[in-house]
């Protein structure tokens, strides 16, 4: 594969009203500092009201510099994709999901649906032709716990070679950031902990692109 990945950086589970001032100011330094395509912002479930701060909080940040926002709240039983809108973000993310037509038919008009979590090949080829616009794998469980990366490494390979639907190969670790992107995979994505305090961490993962294919 000649052409390089874009960057999605991916903000810290359960992410609450007291650490939404911090990583905005986070955000924005790692923007500034490389080409962000995407932003998965998982936060913790409230009120949709309190949700939908949060988003346009973000999504005024994420549209300044042309990047996607999609919206992840593992637990909120409300309207997901009404809080999305409403706040600004371009969709939503749903790990191990269970009604990807549902949203499919909700998403609509450019908007954009993103899959995660899922530990099964059949399981990924199921969220494939539910029309999701991009399958991710790895990134750390929301108990903090990191997958296995060469079952990461192996996966992302696996579906950039055979499947059109793009999809996220997640680094936890700066090691696994170049062997993610010679897998073909459109998007690598980096762990919260990799950028948040660190936004220098997207200009040398960009660099890292381009001299693999130099």
């Amino acid at each position: 594969m000649s052409s390089n990945p874009r960057l999605a950086l991916l903000g810290p589970h359960s992410l609450d009203a007291d650490g939404i001032d911090a990583f905005a100011a986070a955000l924005g330094a790692a923007c500034a500092a490389g080409d962000v395509a995407a932003v998965i912002l998982r936060l913790a479930s409230t009120d949709e009201r309190g949700l939908t701060a949060r988003v346009k909080q973000i999504a005024a940040i994420t549209q300044e510099v042309g990047a996607a926002l999609v919206v992840a709240c593992p637990g909120f039983t409300g309207d997901l994709v009404s809080v999305a809108t409403r706040g600004g973000a371009d969709g939503v993310h749903v790990d191990k999901p269970r009604d990807l037509k549902d949203l499919r038919d909700r998403l609509r008009d450019g908007r954009i649906l993103g899959a995660g979590g899922i530990e099964t090949k059949h399981g990924a080829m199921e969220a494939g032709e539910a029309g999701i616009d991009y399958l991710m794998f790895g990134g750390l469980y929301p108990d903090g716990v990191a997958p296995d990366p060469a079952t990461v490494l192996a996966r992302a390979e696996w579906w950039a070679q055979i499947f059109e639907t793009p999809c996220v190969a997640v680094a936890v670790t700066a090691d696994e950031i170049a062997p993610l992107a010679a897998t073909g995979a459109e998007f690598v994505g980096l762990e919260s902990g990799l950028w948040l305090n660190d936004p220098g961490a997207v200009e040398r993962a960009q660099r890292g692109f381009q001299e693999r294919v130099a």
